[in-house]
């Protein structure tokens, strides 16, 4: 069965990455749930700028 989902290593300064950490879970969402909404808004934010971005499924 295939998902939707793939596997991204980031590599980024620790420090950086400690506060992201810090704001997320004050959240009350991962550092991984607040990234990938981070990635949501900014698509879309593209998107309603330049248009849909139109991409080939696998």
């Amino acid at each position: 069965m295939k998902d939707n989902f793939i596997r991204y290593t980031l590599r980024i300064d620790k420090n950086l990455f400690a506060k992201f950490k810090y704001i997320a879970e004050s959240e009350g969402r991962s550092a991984n749930r607040s990234l990938e909404q981070y990635i949501k808004k900014r698509v879309a934010k593209y998107e309603e700028e330049n248009g849909i971005i139109e991409i080939e499924e696998d």
